[in-house]
């Protein structure tokens, strides 16, 4: 009997060792990397189209939050931009009549000069009609810069509010909720009708098409491992089961830290080891914070 039991005991212990995961060089958790969302303008939320679980594409939008006030603050100050240009200057209106005394002054001076070759008019004419030409163009001249310069005041004038109206149309452009990355929503933090306020929180979403299990190694194990090495990844899959995957190290920590309060013994505990993080391709079956196991 005393040989039974001796025996019974070392199956047992032999089996809790395997379920214990020894058979394994590490163990740890998925993780997902999870991004929050959050409303990049303040008002009421009109419409947001997305449920926990629903799939997202990048660049897909999901809602809209209120931005009436916006859009009425930019009619506003287009309608102050046109008040102000309406005073400009008619240029060419107000530049007809001395560019018709010009002409007339140029003909003047042609025909005189005419005159003169002929010596039916005497030099004096001659030099009159120059200067009254030299009198026009000057006027004309200065009546331009001043139109000019009235016209470049106005435009002037209107920069901040175009400035003002570009800063609109950019908060009535973030009042659209566009979903940044493709993924899973996974959790929802507000709802229709609610009031938001920019930086705040409105969904959590993660790419589970794939997950990062974290695992950790000791010392003596690190020399063993490398980037972008492919290792053998374990979930259980009922009793004394395990479904296999592919798995590939994309980062291994360089310091290291003690074990984590998830390990079940004090001992254990107390060790000091390794993170490394193993991107695995899901199927489906995998979860955010199911158990792995792990062989190099």
């Amino acid at each position: 009997m005393k040989r039974i039991a001796l025996l019974l005991v070392l199956v047992l212990s032999l089996h809790s060792c395997k379920d214990n995961g020894h058979e394994f060089d590490a163990s740890g958790t998925f993780e997902a990397e999870e991004t929050i969302i959050s409303a990049e303008a303040s008002g009421v939320i009109s419409q947001f189209d997305i449920a926990e679980g629903m799939e997202l594409r990048e660049g897909e939008i999901v809602g809209f939050i209120d931005s009436s006030q916006l859009i009425l603050k930019r009619d506003q100050l287009n309608s102050q931009i046109n008040a102000i240009l309406s005073k400009a200057p008619n240029v060419s209106a107000q530049m007809a009549a001395l560019i018709q005394q010009q002409k007339q002054a140029q003909r003047e001076l042609a025909r005189i000069e005419n005159l003169v070759k002929a010596d039916a008019a005497t030099t004096k004419q001659l030099d009159d009609a120059r200067s009254q030409l030299s009198i026009i163009e000057s006027q004309k001249a200065a009546l331009q810069s001043s139109l000019s310069i009235t016209s470049s005041g106005l435009h002037a004038e209107t920069n901040p509010l175009k400035i003002q109206i570009e800063q609109l149309d950019d908060q009535i452009a973030k009042s659209r909720i566009v979903n940044p990355v493709n993924g899973t929503v996974l959790t929802q933090y507000a709802r229709v009708n609610e009031m938001a306020i920019t930086g705040k929180p409105l969904y959590k979403i993660a790419d589970l098409s794939s997950l990062i299990l974290r695992a950790y190694v000791t010392g003596d194990q690190l020399p063993a491992i490398k980037i972008n090495q492919q290792v053998k990844v374990f979930v259980d899959a009922g009793k004394d089961k395990y479904k296999e995957y592919d798995g590939t190290i994309e980062w291994v920590s360089s310091k290291s830290e003690f074990t984590p309060k998830t390990i079940q013994t004090k001992k254990e505990r107390a060790n000091l080891v390794y993170a490394v993080k193993i991107k695995v391709p899901n199927d489906g079956y995998l979860k955010i914070g199911m158990y792995g196991e792990v062989k190099f």
